[in-house]
């Protein structure tokens, strides 16, 4: 394997000390002044995503007019299938175009989210993921998991989910249109057999 060390122009051999140069920068810069300003968001947690909550809400409160939180407000268990249903319905309803969600690994969130159509969830550890989920997926559900993912990192995540836009490019549009086919032939046969579309 072998990299150029910045600033060198020299190739440098695995062994050798030096910074990679990313092609396209796998963090990304989290400027607050670049996230829209949004009516509503939609946001929720349960018990074990409880101890980012504050720190999100409150970073969420600097980027829209309303939150609507439905909870949980303590660590006494919930279940994650009944939060994120409560959760998603503001965009279901139209209230808001994004809606954040913090469980333990965001996984539980997301699976709950993917199942209710006109949703299209992601977990994002990263904010590489949180921004071209968005960008490329058209994601309108951010699923943070808060026993993996630190308060300052969870709110690079979330201020690269906000600040994305959906790139509009044909391919892209072209995916997304495919994913509301599937949520509907899945809809309307009621069978997950979808070889013959």
């Amino acid at each position: 394997m072998s990299f150029v060390m910045i600033g060198t122009g020299k190739s440098a051999s695995a062994g050798t000390v030096g910074i990679i140069e990313m092609a396209v920068a796998e963090t990304l810069a989290a400027d607050e002044q670049a996230i829209p300003f949004r009516e509503t968001i939609g946001f929720a947690n349960d018990h074990a995503g409880f101890n980012l909550r504050v720190p999100v809400l409150e970073l969420l409160s600097r980027h829209c007019g309303r939150i609507i939180d439905v909870g949980t407000r303590s660590e006494e268990p919930v279940d994650f299938p009944d939060i994120t249903q409560r959760a998603v319905r503001a965009i279901l309803e139209g209230e808001a175009d994004r809606v954040i969600l913090l469980c333990g690994t965001g996984a539980g969130a997301c699976i709950a989210a993917n199942k209710i159509r006109g949703i299209r969830a992601a977990v994002a550890h990263d904010t590489y993921v949180a921004r071209q989920a968005v960008v490329h997926d058209d994601v309108n559900v951010l699923c943070i998991g808060a026993w993996i993912t630190g308060p300052e990192i969870a709110l690079d995540i979330v201020r690269q989910f906000l600040a994305a836009r959906f790139s509009g490019e044909e391919h892209f549009r072209r995916r997304v249109a495919k994913l509301a086919l599937l949520e509907e032939a899945l809809a309307t046969s009621g069978s997950s057999d979808l070889s013959a579309g």
